[in-house]
């Protein structure tokens, strides 16, 4: 292995052992806050747990801490690429935290621990350790940041051949300091005939020169972003790369295939390479996520009564007609069903829904009050009723009419994947700013994202972003 590669390994393997060992510490210390929170302040009284010894709690303590430290390995917190991302670690610590919640309780009660786990006790230890951990990660991470460590840290990343996937990852690795990566360079290709510079940086070279060139630039990835090469072209990018220790990976181009869920499978013993059922679409899975979206939606309608009937009674006053506004949309397995909405625009405009798949900004068909309601999707607030009929969820790929779904499932690949789930009242396209009148190849590419990526957690993100993220809604 080369020395840069080598030395890159070592100062990441140094800094998550750091990290490993002041999670352990702040672990413990959370914990001990978390007990004399409950055992030496006036929460002393509340509850039935007798008061016991720091001394004959220390065994728990510990049980706690090492459970904890299982669910930050086990949902792989300790990976390398977190290291410059607080915010992604932030979410994964959060989701330890909620496992380890459920477990240190249910482990206690099946163990029977003398003296048993105060309720009390483990509430107050979530709140404690959590803080005191991300206080610590973000400390560690701004110790990191802002030292030789932040660049040693960053993966160089050469990329053979110039596309718009290609300058979509160039743009994504350049915007965002947390990135953990570096573009060292362009390889030029035959199929591409831009100028000497693009996007910023200097085309480094020929493909016919790539072995001199990844000896010179050292990358740690090397990114095939040209998917015409020839075969014996990619057999030779590969082979360079393994010769010097780089990650050999293709984009794929537009998302052709689900490559999250691309697995070696075999059909009468062959191999094939092939894509499983969606996460989603587990059972315990689909269980799940349907509890929550019959809890949300009767919340949801309960909650929207007030604000249906006030906004309902302002489009009445502006526009006489109904109030809803129902209009056919393509579910889950391509089956149709009729989405509620308020109603935002005026009555008849439905008549000219062909001529464009979304509504365009300052579209003469809006209501005055059809701006606003749109704009604080309050427009969208029925379709509780369409969650909790199972037509809908809370979270997933925004329902399109049928005859728009039809035409696009022909012009943009993969559009139709996103009818392997239900269609969501919001979505991680939507709240990404892929609404409206946007890219629809970019919302095509976040729903994917979204279907492969599906947890529990994920969805609960997504539903708090949309309170906040505004942009393209019109």
């Amino acid at each position: 292995m080369h020395t840069h590669t080598h030395q890159h390994k070592n100062l990441q393997h140094l800094l998550l052992c750091a990290q490993f060992a002041g999670d352990l510490v702040f672990c413990y210390a959370g914990l001990t806050v978390g007990y004399l929170l409950r055992f030496k302040t006036p929460l002393s009284q509340l509850g039935l747990e007798v008061l016991t010894s720091f001394e004959i709690y220390q065994p728990l303590i510990w049980v706690g801490t090492v459970f904890l430290s299982a669910s930050f390995f086990f949902l792989n917190i300790y990976d390398a690429k977190f290291l410059l991302r607080p915010q992604r670690a932030a979410s994964m610590i959060a989701r330890a935290f909620s496992f380890w919640f459920v477990a240190y309780l249910g482990i206690s009660l099946v163990l029977k621990f003398e003296p048993a786990i105060s309720r009390l006790f483990v509430a107050l230890s979530l709140l404690s350790t959590a803080t005191a951990i991300l206080v610590w990660r973000y400390i560690f991470y701004r110790i990191v940041a802002n030292s030789g460590f932040r660049l040693l840290l960053k993966q160089r990343v050469l990329i053979v051949g110039w596309t718009e996937d290609a300058a979509r990852l160039t743009q994504a690795i350049e915007t965002d300091d947390n990135e953990p990566y570096v573009v060292a360079g362009i390889i030029k290709t035959a199929n591409n005939n831009q100028s000497n510079r693009v996007a910023g940086h200097h085309i480094i070279g020929d493909l016919e020169d790539s072995e001199a060139i990844v000896q010179k630039t050292k990358p740690h990835i090397l990114v095939v972003a040209d998917v015409d090469l020839t075969r014996d072209q990619l057999l030779r990018l590969y082979q360079i790369a393994e010769r010097h220790y780089a990650k050999f990976t293709i984009i794929p181009s537009f998302f052709q295939i689900f490559v999250a869920n691309l697995k070696m499978q075999t059909l009468s013993g062959e191999p094939v390479l092939g894509h499983d059922e969606p996460r989603l679409n587990l059972l315990l899975n689909r269980l799940t996520k349907r509890i929550v979206d019959i809890v949300g939606a009767i919340v949801g309608l309960i909650g929207s009564v007030p604000i249906i009937l006030i906004t309902a009674i302002i489009i009445k006053r502006e526009d006489p007609g109904p109030v809803f506004f129902t209009q056919e949309r393509v579910g889950q397995n391509g089956r149709p069903f009729l989405m509620i909405k308020l109603r935002s625009m005026k009555l008849g405009s439905d008549k000219l829904d062909h001529i464009n798949q979304s509504t365009q900004r300052e579209d003469p068909r809006l209501l005055k009050i059809g701006k606003s309601i749109r704009r604080l999707n309050l427009d969208e607030l029925p379709q509780f009723w369409n969650v909790f009929r199972g037509e809908m969820s809370l979270v997933g790929p925004r329902p399109e009419r049928t005859y728009h779904a039809n035409r696009l499932a022909i012009e943009v690949p993969n559009y139709s994947a996103r009818h392997l789930v239900k269609p969501g009242l919001t979505g991680w396209a939507q709240v990404n700013g892929f609404r409206g009148d946007t890219d629809l190849v970019q919302r095509v590419k976040f729903d994917l994202y979204y279907i492969e990526n599906w947890s529990t957690f994920f969805d609960v993100q997504i539903m708090l972003m949309t309170l906040f993220r505004r942009e393209n809604a019109y």
